[in-house]
């Protein structure tokens, strides 16, 4: 098997087995063509594609782990304290939360439209996809940023910067209790996201080289179902946090509820 991309032979020898795939020249004609982005511990592309996943997918089931506590906390607080939750609520701005909702919603879309573009090896489409899934990623982010600006000016970050407007019959600790949760919760999904455009950004880099279109596609579907994830942790979190007690149009508090 002769390798005609240099870039993608010194990316597989840098990578955990990679020199025993660029070994594998030595015995083609004992063991056949085999792919340079094969790892020597696997049989063929179909095993390693299945082993990947499955790992992937293991992973993933620690993050919804590690989120589940975090609803779990929130779905008991908020059954103990509904009147504090709903207040803290209103002082959310729904129209930031759905305007992030939607940029979300596109990211998946053009993400999903990244692995299409590797699957099929075409590789401007690819990169342009994930660039500009990096751009709705990063514009979630800055308008997430406003808007925990905006939370700060309001006097609702509890510890640091607690005044808040305290509706009657309302235990003021109860509704921190509910900013603890929602500051943790979204600050943790940031996180995620941060890690996300990280990920992509080189993977885009990792793009330009040819290492994703000569058949090996399956790094960019990997990223993509840490993308959806990410995605889908956002679109549970909008309702619950935005939308307690519903929408009122024109209301006074600063969120717009």
């Amino acid at each position: 098997m002769s390798v005609e991309n240099p870039a993608l032979e010194h990316y597989v020898a840098g990578i955990p087995g990679g020199n025993a795939v660029v070994d594998q020249e030595a015995h083609d004609d004992e063991h056949g063509d085999r792919p340079i982005y094969l790892a020597h511990h696997f049989d063929d592309m179909e095993q390693q594609r299945e082993c990947v996943t499955l790992g992937m997918w293991s992973f993933l089931a620690t993050e919804i782990m590690m989120f589940g506590g975090l609803f779990f906390v929130y779905t008991l607080y908020r059954h103990l304290h509904f009147e504090a939750y709903k207040a803290g609520s209103h002082h959310l701005d729904w129209k930031m939360g759905t305007l992030n909702t939607f940029v979300l919603l596109a990211s998946s879309l053009t993400m999903a439209l990244a692995v299409h573009a590797a699957q099929t090896r075409n590789k401007k489409k690819m990169i342009n996809f994930l660039l500009i899934t990096m751009v709705l990623g990063a514009a979630f982010l800055v308008i997430k940023g406003f808007e925990w600006r905006k939370d700060w000016v309001d006097g609702l970050i509890p510890a640091l910067q607690w005044n808040p407007v305290v509706p009657d019959g309302v235990d003021p600790n109860n509704m921190m209790l509910f900013f603890i949760i929602y500051f943790s919760m979204t600050g943790l999904h940031a996180i995620h996201m941060v890690i996300g455009l990280a990920v992509v950004g080189w993977m885009t880099y990792l793009g330009t080289k040819d290492f994703f279109t000569e058949g090996n596609d399956q790094p960019i579907e990997l990223i993509g179902l840490y993308w959806h994830f990410v995605d889908i942790i956002w679109v549970f979190l909008f309702p619950l946090l935005y939308l307690i007690g519903g929408i009122t149009l024109g209301a006074a508090h600063g969120g717009g509820h």
